[in-house]
């Protein structure tokens, strides 16, 4: 286990480095910026795929996927991020109580 945990430092470490190692003509182009823009929403998309809609190994569809779906029309509507938090935290708790 400590052999992979050792690997898997190294490889965050050298992957640091070959990025602090580019030169700054190839992240001023602008389709490497765009793509570094990205990058993060998606990885946050996929990690909220993964969080409400799985269960184990398989797929589901719970109080979670309506949490989700408030979320994004309180998001839509503009709302602060504590009411979208909370409102999402509450209306799951509404699903699972029923």
């Amino acid at each position: 286990m400590w052999l992979a945990i050792l690997v898997a430092a190294l490889g965050c470490y050298a992957l640091k480095l070959a990025g602090l190692s580019l030169p700054q003509r190839v992240l001023s182009n602008p389709s490497v910026e765009r793509v570094a823009d990205l990058i993060p929403v998606a990885l946050l998309a996929a990690l909220i795929a993964v969080q409400v809609w799985s269960e184990g190994s398989s797929l589901t569809i719970d109080a979670r996927s309506a949490g989700l779906a408030f979320a994004v029309v309180a998001l839509l509507l503009r709302a602060p991020f504590l009411v979208v938090v909370i409102g999402a935290a509450a209306v799951a708790a509404l699903i699972r109580l029923l």
